[in-house]
This record gives C-alpha cells, sequence and structure tokens, in this order.
C-alpha cells in the first residue's frame, strides 16, 4: 500500500473539491474559493496525484465525480464540518455568538420577520456578522446538515435525526378571501368550513402547504388545480378573486392596499410555532438556547412566545 504523508494533503484543497462538486463546474468552484480557474485546477490536479485516485470525470460540458471519487469528496466534507467545529469550539470561550453567523429562514416567514429582527440583533449583537439565506425547509436541512448553515428559522417540528431545536413564537393564521366571497361576511369560523374547492395552497414542498391541509382536515396530497410557488403568489391570487387560504399572521403587514379586494378574518386555535433548529454537535449549543430565549422575549407583533420547554426536554435538547 502506497504511503501518502499528511503534510500532503491540505485543508483548502479539499475545499476545492467540495466546491467542485457542488458547483459542477470549475470556474464557479473558483469564484467561490477567490482563486483563478487554472490554480484550481491545478491543485486538484496534484491532489488527484496524491492520492492516485481520478476525482473528477471530465468533458467540454461535464463535471462530475468518479464512484470513488464521490466517497473521498463524503469523507472530505467530513473532514472541513470538523474543522470548523474545532475553530468554533476554541470560540466559545471569547463569544460563539460574534462573528459570521450563517442564518437560514423558510420563505414564509423570511420577508415579514427578518425586517424586524436585524434592527434587535444589531442592537443586541454588534459584534455579529450575518449571512442570510430562504428557502424550503428540506432543502436548508440538508445544508445544515452539510455544515452550509449554522442555524435555521422553521416551523416546528422538523424531521431528521441529528437537530436540535428551541421553541421562540406562536405565529397565529388568518383566513384570507377576496372581499365578495361568501365567507368572507363571517365574523367566526371554524377550520371545517375552510374545506371546500376554493382553497388555495402553495406548491408542494411547502411546510406551509401541509400545515393548512392539516388544520382543514385534508388528506396530505389533496389534489389541486391552482397552486402557488410563493406566500406572495398565493395573496395576488387571493386578491384576484381565485379562492381563498391561511395566512401567516406576519404576512399581514403593509397590506393597506389591498383592503377593498382581501377580507381576513382571525382563526381561533390555528397558528405555527416557529423555532430555532441547529446541529446536535454544534458545540455552540448553550449559545443557540440563550439566542433563542432572547428571540422569545423579544416575539413580534401580533405574535406571542411559544411555550419554552421544561430543562433537559426534547423541544430544547431534541
Amino acid at each position: 500500500m502506497r504511503y501518502i504523508p499528511l503534510s500532503g494533503l491540505s485543508l483548502r484543497d479539499i475545499e476545492y473539491i467540495v466546491a467542485v462538486d457542488d458547483l459542477r463546474n470549475f470556474s464557479r468552484a473558483a469564484d467561490r474559493c477567490g482563486v483563478s480557474q487554472g490554480g484550481l485546477s491545478e491543485q486538484v490536479r496534484k491532489l488527484e496525484s496524491l492520492l492516485g485516485v481520478v476525482l473528477f470525470e471530465r468533458s467540454r460540458r461535464h463535471v462530475a465525480p468518479t464512484p470513488q471519487g464521490a466517497r473521498l469528496i463524503a469523507l472530505g466534507r467530513d473532514v472541513l464540518a470538523a474543522a470548523r467545529a474545532m475553530i468554533e469550539a476554541a470560540r466559545v470561550q471569547t463569544g460563539p455568538l460574534e462573528g459570521m453567523l450563517r442564518i437560514g429562514v423558510i420563505a414564509t416567514l423570511g420577508p415579514y420577520y427578518v425586517p424586524s429582527l436585524l434592527p434587535l440583533l444589531r442592537n443586541a449583537y454588534p459584534q455579529l456578522k450575518l449571512q442570510l439565506t430562504d428557502n424550503l425547509t428540506l432543502p436548508m436541512l440538508r445544508m445544515l446538515r452539510h455544515d452550509e448553515l449554522d442555524l435555521v428559522f422553521a416551523a416546528l417540528p422538523v424531521g431528521g435525526e441529528g437537530f436540535h431545536h428551541a421553541p421562540i413564537f406562536e405565529e397565529p393564521f388568518v383566513a384570507a378571501f377576496p372581499a365578495s366571497h361568501p365567507l368572507a361576511a363571517r365574523e367566526t369560523l371554524a377550520m371545517r368550513d375552510l374545506d371546500g374547492p376554493d382553497l388555495l395552497l402553495l406548491e408542494d414542498g411547502h411546510c406551509l402547504r401541509d400545515q393548512a391541509l392539516a388544520l382543514c382536515g385534508m388528506p396530505p396530497r389533496r389534489e389541486q388545480p391552482r397552486l402557488a410557488a410563493s406566500l406572495e403568489m398565493l395573496w395576488h391570487m387571493i386578491g384576484a378573486g381565485e379562492g381563498y387560504s391561511l395566512i401567516p399572521r406576519l404576512a399581514l403587514r403593509h397590506r393597506a392596499e389591498w383592503e377593498d379586494l382581501i377580507t381576513t378574518t382571525p382563526l381561533p386555535d390555528a397558528s405555527r410555532t416557529i423555532g430555532l433548529v441547529w446541529r446536535a454537535s454544534d458545540p455552540r449549543e448553550a449559545a443557540f438556547i440563550e439566542f433563542a430565549r432572547f428571540l422569545r422575549e423579544n416575539t413580534p407583533e401580533g405574535c406571542h412566545p411559544a411555550a419554552w420547554p421544561d430543562p433537559g426536554s426534547k423541544g430544547v435538547a431534541g
């Protein structure tokens, strides 16, 4: 068996091959890593020579890992995650919520919560630098698992092993109707009233879609002729008179121009729990729990603090 000295293997080289695997393009990988394409390609070739393995199948229009390359790149991701964990563990003693914090926010929350969140964090955590991402829940949990994010704001509960979470606030739902819809004249509504053909939903993959179906007592995969790709498009479809839906309370902000088109009605006992999610292995867990407590104490208007679990319960530690 050929001896390979560890001194010939650098974390930077591993970052290069992970970037190429992520982007399947040497030029874009070089841009991400802040080096020239020629420099990155040369380092990848040197690493392949050192390992005695061809990591990538290359053609003019195609870059993909070889089967053995895919196995080694997966191990490389683990090495990078361990290196970052080592750095973060060292920082715990000097302020774990200083420096860069990569945060993901579900798409049905981000545009309505982040504008009030940023001034709050700027005052309370002046040394914190944020990198924000919004997406659907499952893609962001994958990013979190692969150490591409540090925290995710999501609707609880979330699936998958290896995550811990803490609840922050309860966000009520309201029913939003075209102003001319018969249900718009009702002062009170029960969830069963919304189980009808006019109910509009988001596309599959949005957790808000599944929550709406569950609250209305419908099957998870109910066929729907019209689906909205985003919460904003859902709102526009309601305004156009296509039907009605459930809307999170924070998304009602700055909607005065829609008052003549859309009527909203509170829904008793219909809400979602917004919480923070992180990797169970992250050494900053204690700081994340305190961060969640701080956010809970500064619940946005129209929502109320989530019940804080007993110490050691799975709500905070699992």
